[in-house]
């Protein structure tokens, strides 16, 4: 199997001459999506004051989306592709404003909860069109290699400007401001797609494969559900590991039926080709590095440095630097070598800028450190994502693109969540061992909360005299610092291995090997 070759009569319809305009709308649905992964956490603090929400609401409140979007988005993908992906676009952007409103007009945590995961519902849907009508659209390899670079250098601005959107909602509005900058968005992304967005679909999809979505579903759901679980619950807790099991038992019943069925959600021979299975591994690496960093590195600068939500948002700002400079520089590149090399470079400098990190000490302050990382890590994502991506598309018929997408975006979703959940369980065991002989000092309630989390040395530290809270909050400083060095360590080592994997695997260029 192969892309199709360009099709003389749709490349000069009107649809395809506003191939641009469409990117521009396409890239305006990628940034509402990317935002609302980062924009709801700088309200955290804030929500747990209004709602009275307990920490284990607050986690669901941002969790729930991320659950409904991984576990939904093949299914979604593979009806985007039978009954149009801008059907699926249209109905996903309604959805997500809908259930934004709900969410940021609900006054108790477990309504906010219910209105997060329709929203992961609506995500589903827009992140897999997405992709799918930009491979449809740009039918010339050369455009489509450039639209592709701005497509992953759009989603990861999304991201990296979530945390300055929220801080500067929150300075002026209430939390619920989070979720209702969704509104407009959405409706400008809808009212321009109707007009300048072309339907298309597989015209020869067979029914959609009921079976394999509920297993897909329930396979996915299962394993990011252990995966958010277990920094609080442990790894060897037997809930944790039964869930594991249990996803993992489902997703080999899913690869089982997807082989036996005449029709397949998705045909697992994808996964045989190197193309595709090489690349999708290089972006759950990106992924896993990424969103565990976003994490750590939002902690350090508002609790190490002091800094309001706003200012450590703008200070995550420079990431975009590095995407939106990287992205079209890595798909020239692409298109002169291959994507194997840019792929392999983008990935070392992923390793470069979390190597820059461990150099942080508590004195030494955001700049130029902290600077120089975060716009060498937004290079890095660049060079490494839209490649692959390429990679991953190219791979698969034009007819499968929806569920082609969607495999390149669970991977993401699969990617982070894994990269939270370990990068966070080393960053608090390694915090917990550093900053033990401090709370020792303590009584005992004030030293649990001090070995939980530094937000919880603070607190501890904001009811003692003022020498030993000095003390104490100097004390959590290093040892956070100490075990965010750790943490930078560990994901660099991940994304050189991802490296090497590419440098190892991936075929040079397209004819190399060819989908089958």
């Amino acid at each position: 199997m192969s892309l199709a070759p360009p099709d003389t009569e749709y490349a000069t319809s009107t649809r395809h001459r506003r191939r641009w305009a469409t990117l521009g709308v396409l890239s305006l649905s990628l940034v509402l999506i990317g935002m609302d992964t980062t924009v709801l956490n700088t309200a955290i603090p804030t929500m747990q004051r209004d709602l009275g929400a307990t920490a284990s609401e607050l986690q669901w409140i941002i969790d729930a989306y991320t659950l409904a979007f991984a576990g939904l988005l093949l299914t979604a993908g593979a009806w985007g592709d039978k009954y149009g992906r801008k059907l699926a676009l249209a109905a996903g952007l309604v959805v997500f404003a809908a259930a934004s409103v709900w969410g940021a007009m609900s006054s108790d945590p477990t309504t906010v909860i219910a209105a997060r995961t329709v929203m992961g519902l609506g995500g589903a849907l827009i992140m897999p069109s997405t992709l799918s009508i930009l491979i449809d659209v740009f039918r010339d390899p050369k455009e489509r290699k450039r639209a592709i670079g701005v497509w992953a250098a759009m989603a990861g601005i999304g991201i990296a400007g979530g945390p300055a959107v929220g801080g500067w909602l929150l300075e002026h509005f209430w939390w619920g401001s989070a979720l209702m900058i969704n509104v407009p968005i959405a409706g400008a992304a809808l009212l321009l797609g109707f007009w300048l967005v072309p339907e298309s679909r597989d015209r020869t999809a067979p029914r959609l494969d009921l079976v394999g979505a509920a297993l897909s579903c329930a396979g996915l759901v299962a394993l990011v559900w252990a995966l958010i679980e277990a920094p609080e619950r442990g790894w060897t807790d037997g809930v944790t590991l039964g869930s594991v099991a249990a996803s993992l038992a489902i997703l080999a019943g899913f690869v089982l039926w997807e082989r036996r069925h005449p029709h397949p959600m998705l045909p697992v021979e994808f996964f045989l080709n190197r193309r595709f299975s090489v690349p999708a591994i290089s972006i759950t690496l990106v992924f896993f590095a990424m969103m565990g960093a976003a994490f750590f590195l939002s902690v350090y600068l508002q609790t190490v440095l002091g800094y309001t939500p706003l200012e450590a948002g703008l200070r995550i700002l420079p990431l975009a630097i590095g995407l939106v400079l990287g992205g079209p520089a890595a798909m020239a590149v692409a298109q002169r070598v291959g994507e194997k090399w840019p792929t392999v470079f983008g990935l070392a400098l992923l390793a470069v800028s979390f190597w820059i990190f461990t150099g942080t000490t508590v004195e030494s302050g955001y700049a130029p450190r902290g600077l120089t990382a975060t716009i060498v890590m937004g290079f890095g994502m660049a060079f490494a994502m839209g490649p692959a991506t390429e990679s991953v598309m190219g791979a698969v018929p034009r007819a499968k693109a929806g569920v082609g997408s969607a495999v390149n975006d669970t991977v993401r979703q699969v990617g982070g969540a894994l990269g939270v959940a370990v990068l966070i369980s080393v960053l608090n065991s390694v915090y917990s061992a550093q900053v033990d002989d401090a709370a020792a000092q303590l009584p005992a309630e004030a030293a649990h909360a001090a070995e939980d989390s530094i937000q919880g040395a603070y607190a501890a530290a904001g009811e003692l005299p003022a020498e030993p809270a000095a003390a104490l909050v100097h004390a959590a400083d290093a040892a956070f610092v100490d075990a965010m060095t750790t943490t930078t360590a560990v994901a660099g080592i991940v994304v050189l291995v991802g490296a090497l994997v590419a440098l190892l695997w991936l075929p040079s260029h397209a004819r190399d090997e060819q989908p089958g």
